[in-house]
């Protein structure tokens, strides 16, 4: 290898180690060796340093041992007259760096951190919080998102910034920015996308991490979140946290423009985790390639790529970045005008964005799906009926009624809305269209750049027809789209549209555990948590919340060989709890006989394990003689003296522990929930964030419960975080937690 790279690397390595004591000394005589170091919003300590050494930083006096760890690792700049093996130096030298970067970035976020604003008026972001961690974690396992790309420097020009980041979308890419480069204007690739109008944050899938290299270390701590959550790894298994990112986390780095020595520093720390690095210049070769799947680090000088001018350039040079990594592409080629990605669903158009909106407050919208005879419909028929976006001035209104009529050889009614609930999805996967709402409620805006370049009401079906097919091949064989836009026309199918609503609601209210022959299997998430499996029933949800009962079945129906799989109820042990034999052998049998009994409604006796993708954990108090539920977006204290992080690592891995388990949330206002221990009137705390979002569930279970004011008795992080001040309340509310019998 190049002893000028290894050399470059080395120097990078001892300026940012040297410049994060100096932050370090600087912070501990301004808040003094106690004051708590963490991250907003995250629970993995400090995650690159956690994850690789095992060493948790609670507070600053905790940096030392990291801070003389990393020293340990630099060596010497090379000799020029002295060949030496490179390779392990530079390697151990990216490390010191990533340790160094993360102790810089925990002291930052002391005095403020994030967000900071760019002279454009861009909010940088920090490290990615634990809420959106777990829903990208969970798309990079299911296959959703096929990757992620961290981008250092500034790109040749504006347009070539947003064409890069939009080729990036375009395929479903997560894009985490940072950093740039002095001889391209002083400027990062955050400023040339704010000049350019384009809206980053996690809507978007566009992080803008900091405005220099070392923020770049929070892309390195998503990964090793991602394998200690998604991955079933521990703290401290750092050999097997970096072979886990090279051969399940499809990562690379783009560095655009000068590669200074810190760049170099932290691409040999990335180098290390198996993801390559691209470079738009022409830099010597760094490692050999058995350190990556692929190549270790490829050269494209930006202006040697072949292309009739720079915005070709950028295609191919993100094509080669995806050729490099194998990063799996799965999203179909959309006949429509604009660019297509689920990178677009969080995009927003704004009033002065607006060429035309359908639903709001200025007009109806619904969407109908509903499954035909093979007979009654024609393959890809797309039509409208009424006026397009042309008819209306700029920023106006239209009433729009999506009818989408299916059929297929194994097409079934009940799996009719869990199409219909995809159109969401799809539509908002267009570049420039915003979708909100569902059923009589969708809201749909596009955006002037979306029409001009010919975006029309038709493209909807087309983007409708072509997802269908794509995602639901196996039980759908034609979809035809009608689009209405009249008024009259629209007001007739809404009718239509919501009886069979109704109908669907009475249907699914009356679906049961005690009505269906079988439940089903959910084993997505065995490639991280290998001793785990959901069991989903009508009454109790998978607890990632993504999964429910119907979904199961749909999921079984179109891919048979997948992760959802009928269990028939056979062999009834325990009607209270929820146990029966036939549940208990397959779950035996699919979690390496790990799990020998299994029951659905208790907490206390064998409940169901989890893997580390619940919306919520279930504790027991035993002091209130009740339980708390704890939401994965609260991050305040609880009164068991842990906060949600720390929790689950009780509660995750596939490890069954009675009086601790992870739930979806809406298993909250199911009544079979925690049946055995007395139900909701057992929740003695519970996070506001949940109470505040499911009132009306949880009001209508406290209705059937008999104690209609019991949401007032269940205490939250506002009241308490502790038990001393937890029971006082309980005891001034009249709890029925506290007349019980005993949980144990």
């Amino acid at each position: 290898m190049s002893r000028r790279i290894a050399a470059a690397a080395i120097r990078g390595a001892h300026q940012v180690v040297a410049q994060a004591e100096q932050e370090i000394q600087a912070a501990l005589e301004k808040f003094g060796p106690d004051k708590p170091v963490a991250f907003p919003s995250t629970g993995y300590y400090l995650p690159t340093v956690y994850g690789l050494t095992g060493h948790a930083i609670e507070k600053l006096s905790d940096v030392r041992v990291t801070l003389d760890h990393a020293k340990s690792l630099l060596a010497p700049e090379p000799s020029e007259a002295l060949w030496l093996p490179y390779l392990g130096p530079a390697l151990d030298a990216g490390m010191a760096t990533l340790f160094a970067e993360e102790l810089i970035e925990g002291v930052r976020s002391l005095n403020g951190g994030w967000p900071a604003s760019t002279n454009n008026g861009a909010k940088y972001n920090g490290p990615i919080d634990d809420p959106q961690m777990r829903a990208w974690g969970i798309q990079l396992v299911d296959g959703r998102m096929p990757g992620f790309a961290a981008i250092v420097g500034t790109a040749k020009s504006n347009e070539v910034a947003v064409k890069i980041v939009r080729e990036l979308q375009s395929r479903g890419i997560l894009v985490l920015l940072a950093s740039g480069s002095p001889e391209r204007g002083k400027k990062t690739i955050v400023d040339q996308l704010m000049e350019e109008g384009v809206e980053m944050g996690y809507g978007t899938y566009i992080v803008p991490f900091g405005p220099d290299t070392i923020s770049a270390v929070h892309a390195l701590g998503f990964a090793t979140r991602s394998a200690i959550s998604f991955g079933g790894l521990k703290p401290g298994q750092g050999e097997d946290i970096l072979l886990y990112n090279k051969y399940r986390v499809f990562a690379f780095v783009l560095a655009l423009g000068e590669v200074d020595d810190i760049k170099y520093a932290t691409a040999a720390g990335a180098v290390s985790y198996g993801f390559p690095v691209i470079a738009d210049t022409n830099i010597p070769n760094i490692f050999p390639n058995g350190l990556t799947i692929y190549e270790a680090v490829v050269r494209m000088p930006f202006d040697d790529i072949p292309g009739a001018d720079d915005l070709e350039r950028a295609e191919k040079l993100v094509q080669r970045c995806i050729e490099v990594r194998g990063v799996k592409i799965r999203i179909s080629k959309v006949p429509i005008p604009v660019s297509y990605g689920p990178a677009f669903e969080g995009e927003r158009v704004r009033r002065e964005q607006l060429r035309a909106e359908f639903g709001g407050r200025r007009s109806s919208c619904f969407e109908f799906l509903r499954m035909r005879d093979t007979s009654e419909i024609e393959d890809g028929k797309i039509t409208l009926v009424g006026q397009d976006m042309d008819s209306v001035d700029q920023g106006g209104a239209l009433d729009l009624g999506i009818v989408v009529e299916v059929a297929g050889r194994k097409m079934q009614t009940d799996f009719e809305p869990v199409l219909e609930r995809h159109i969401h999805h799809f539509i908002n996967g267009a570049e420039g269209v915003q979708h909100m709402g569902q059923r009589d409620i969708a809201w749909i805006r596009v955006a002037n750049a979306a029409y001009d370049k010919g975006f029309r009401v038709k493209h909807l079906g087309e983007i409708i027809r072509a997802r269908i097919l794509s995602e639901f091949s196996a039980i759908v064989d034609k979809v035809q789209v009608t689009l209405y836009t009249e008024k009259d026309d629209v007001q007739e199918w809404i009718k239509v549209a919501r009886e069979a609503f109704r109908e669907r609601n009475e249907r699914v209210a009356s679906l049961t555990d005690d009505s269906v022959d079988v439940f089903y299997s959910c084993a997505l998430c065995q490639s991280f948590a290998p001793n785990h499996i959901c069991v989903v029933s009508p009454e109790r949800l998978g607890l990632c919340g993504s999964e429910n009962w119907l979904d199961c079945k749909a999921a079984y129906e179109i891919y048979p060989t997948g992760p959802n799989r009928p269990i028939e109820k056979k062999g009834l042990i325990d009607a209270e709890k929820g146990e029966w034999e036939s549940i208990n052998q397959f779950v035996y049998a699919n979690t390496n006989q790990s799990v020998e009994r299994v029951t659905m409604y208790s907490m206390m006796d064998a409940p169901m394990t989890s893997c580390g993708c619940f919306e919520c954990i279930v504790m027991m108090i035993p002091e209130a003689n009740g339980v708390m539920v704890v939401s994965r977006e609260d991050p305040s204290m609880t009164p068991a003296g842990m906060t949600f992080s720390t929790l689950a690592g009780m509660a995750g891995g596939g490890v069954q522990a009675p009086g601790v388990m992870g739930i979806g949330k809406y298993f909250l206002g199911s009544r079979k929930f925690l049946a055995t221990e007395g139900g909701l009137k057992r929740v003695v705390w519970m996070s506001s964030v949940l109470k505040e979002s499911m009132q009306e569930e949880l009001q209508a279970a406290a209705e059937r419960e008999g104690i209609p004011d019991l949401l007032d008795k269940i205490a939250d992080e506002g009241v308490a975080t502790t038990v001393e001040e937890l029971l006082p309340f309980l005891e001034e509310k009249g709890h029925p937690a506290l007349t019980m019998d005993p949980l144990f």
